[in-house]
Parts: C-alpha cells; structure tokens; sequence
C-alpha cells in the first residue's frame, strides 16, 4: 500500500495517536501524562475520525484494568505513609554488616519480591525513596541502589499476571490461569531476574568496592505498619488465588486491597482523606485514554494489517515470529513507551488468534525491553519522578549506557528459555 493510496482519515488518525503519544513521554509545559493521553483521545472523537460510542467502547474495555491500577496504587500508598518500606530498607542495610555488595543484593531481593507480589510501579514509586534514604544513611553512594529498583521493576514484572499491569492489557481475555503462567514464564523469569543482577552487579562494581556504614538507626515498625504488612500479603494471597482460579483481578485487587485500608484507618482512627490524596489517580485517565487511543488505530485498519502481517509470518516460522515479535516490540517501548506498545500488541495479538508462544515472547518484549531506556515505560518514568524529589538525577544517557548492556542481555536470555521451554514441555 502506497501512502497515496491510504485514506486521510487514516494518516489523520495514525499522526493524531502518534503525537498524542510522544506528548505523554516527553511531557511538554510539565503537563501531566494523563492530559495528552485524554486530549488525544477527545481529538480524535471531536474530529469524527472515531465514534464516541466506540470511544466509550474502548473506555470501558480497560475496567478490569482500571481497578487493578487503583487496588495497587491504594496498598501501596497505604504501605509508604505507615513507613513499611522504609522500615524493610533499614533492615536491609544492617544485614548488610558493612557490605555495599550485600546491600545490594538485599536491595534487589526486596525489588523482586515488591514487583512480584505488588507490581512494577510500586516498587518504583514507594520502593525507590526508602532505598535512597538508606543509602544515604549508609554513607553509600545511592546510584546503584536507585539503578537496581529501576530495572528490576521490569525484570522481574512477568513472574505472576500482577507484576505488571501490561499483562493484563496483552493478554485480556487469553489470560492464562495462574499454574499455566508461572509453567510458561518460569524460566524466562528465573534468566531476565539473574542475567540483570550480574550485569548491574558488574558494571556498578566500582561503586559498590566502598564499604558502606554497619550501624544506622532503625525506624521502629509502628503498629499501623505491622497491619500494613499483614494487608499486602492477605492482597497477595488473593491475587494468586484468584489468578490461579481465572477470576477477575482488577475486582479483587482494588476490594482486598481496600478492605485493607479500611481495616488500618479503622484502627488508627483516622479520615481516609489524606490516603486518597497521596494516590496517582490521573493514572487511570492516562490508561483510559491510551485505551481510546488504541481504538482509533483499530478504527484506521492498521491493526488488522499487523495482525495479518502476524499471522502470516507465525505460519511460516513460529518460533521466528515469536523471537523477532519479542524483540521488535522490546525496541517499539522505547519509542513509544510500554503502555501504548502493550495496548496495541494487545490487539493486534487477539485479532491474530496469536498462539501462546508468540502472546508469551510479546509480554516478554514489552515487560523487559523498557530497560534499555528512561521512556520505556510508565514504572520508568515513575521512578525517575521519585529520585528527582530526592535530589538525584540520572540522564536519558546515564541509563541508556546501562540499559544498551543490561537489557539485550537479559531479553536474549529471556527469550531464549521461553522458547527452551516452549520445546521441552510445550
């Protein structure tokens, strides 16, 4: 197809969701994300290149998302004002006993185990502070600690179906039960979580020879953060349960968690005001109208010419597909962030009828490929938000240095044991 020959309206659209697009990465006026996102949407309803009852359509088709963004946002907010991380951040430095390398590794482990079982964007956003404070206190230099929450927010972010909202959007209603994900994604897993560590282990080495303080002073856990704690494993468990059950995440993610809100402020006393005000709502209009977005890209038939382009290619070689699909859309978050990257692989996957192999390595691409840049996706760009209230920077070419290392690496292996085990087991 020749450019002549593509309708206006289509050109129109793809520029309209293109721009809109690079207006949410780089933010022009300090704009919030969300404004573009939804003025791009509105544009393209004003403009009746898309339909607003497809507009609402598309709206609506991110609920189950939606709710799991807001249950994650509410825990998490919950766990920062009662000091849980923080707390767990010092205790990682005493265990250190003086070691920046066992700093860390301990700074790591608690960034695998928040993505995990809370999502990618908690670890950036309430993970990231408490590990500067801790560094700072330790007389460490805090880079490397920062760099390690940053990219294990992504490595780690396709262990379950909630470490990373992006799951949800790739897969939809081909979300895999929970014994079947972890069957799929283990091993690819266990490599992107490893080959990360030992590539930031080793290009950070420099940093990490100074030994750091034995002794700092240990925030005392309060009661309310004890419950904190004991809330985020019960909304853990919930989370598995109902993965491994196929139930509706986004509802019992945002209910669990709210239950355990509502069971600390109880006991404390106090107005659930000031939590609400510390939680990220405009979030939830970026995702909505990203969503809208998409749907006008659908609208245009440019997502049924890549799901064609797709189908024909898995017919010809599936494991090449699977491979090149995983690396090409890795490439495509950086430039144009994961959340828009994932809502389009999403439909051009379902339009597919895209076999699990291809669906797994795609998630793979959009989960891990972020890494390689400060754009890549909205945990990134989280972080970077929180390291800035601290004083720190770290510039698009500081990270890329890193990322160009860590995240080919991590993505070849990644990749490499889905299709492994694709072979073993099938």
């Amino acid at each position: 197809m020749t450019l002549a020959a593509i309708p206006p309206a289509h050109l129109a659209t793809w520029a309209i969701a293109a721009l809109a697009t690079a207006a949410v990465i780089l933010r022009p006026g300090r704009w919030p994300e969300a404004v573009w996102a939804v003025a791009g949407a509105l544009l393209l309803v004003a403009a009746q290149l898309l339909p607003w009852r497809e507009a609402l359509h598309a709206v609506g088709k991110g609920l189950d998302v939606y709710l799991f963004l807001a249950g994650m946002m509410l825990i998490s907010e919950l766990a920062r004002r009662e000091g849980l991380f923080d707390f767990l951040a010092a205790r990682a430095v005493r265990h250190a006993r003086g070691s920046a390398t066992r700093l860390f590794f301990g700074v790591y482990a608690i960034g695998v185990v928040v993505t995990v079982f809370m999502s990618n964007d908690a670890t950036a956003v309430v993970l990231t502070p408490a590990v500067y404070a801790a560094a700072k206190k330790a007389g460490a230099k805090p880079l490397p600690y920062l760099l390690a929450c940053a990219f294990i927010a992504n490595a780690a972010s396709f262990v379950l179906p909630i470490s990373n909202p992006a799951n949800l959007v790739i897969f939809g209603a081909h979300l895999p039960p929970l014994g079947t994900w972890i069957a799929q994604f283990a091993l690819a897993s266990v490599a992107s979580i490893v080959v990360t560590y030992a590539v930031l282990r080793w290009l950070q080495r420099g940093a990490l020879a100074a030994p750091i303080a034995r002794d700092i002073e240990q925030p005392v856990l309060s009661t309310g953060g004890r419950w904190a704690g004991w809330g985020i494993a019960i909304v853990a468990v919930v989370l598995v349960v109902t993965s491994a059950l196929d139930g509706p995440l986004g509802a019992m993610t945002l209910g669990a968690s709210a239950l355990a809100c509502i069971g600390v402020l109880l006991r404390e006393r106090s107005a659930p005001w000031p939590l609400l005000r510390g939680v990220s709502w405009s979030v939830l209009a970026l995702v909505a109208g990203l969503f809208v977005l998409v749907e006008g890209l659908v609208h245009s038939g440019l997502i049924p010419l890549l799901s064609h382009t797709l189908a024909d290619a898995a017919k010809a070689s599936p494991t090449g597909t699977a491979l090149g699909s995983g690396a090409l859309v890795a490439l495509l978050c950086n430039l144009m962030n994961n959340l828009p990257a994932g809502l389009i692989a999403g439909s051009v996957l379902a339009s597919a009828d895209a076999s699990p192999l291809i669906r797994s390595a795609v998630a793979i691409g959009i989960d891990l490929g972020p890494n390689l840049s400060l754009t890549g996706s909205l945990a990134t760009l989280l972080w970077l938000v929180a390291i800035r209230r601290e004083g720190e920077n770290v510039t698009a070419w500081q990270f890329l240095r890193v990322g160009a290392v860590a995240m080919p690496l991590a993505l070849a292996a990644a990749l490499g044991a889905l299709v492994l085990q694709y072979r073993l087991w099938g």
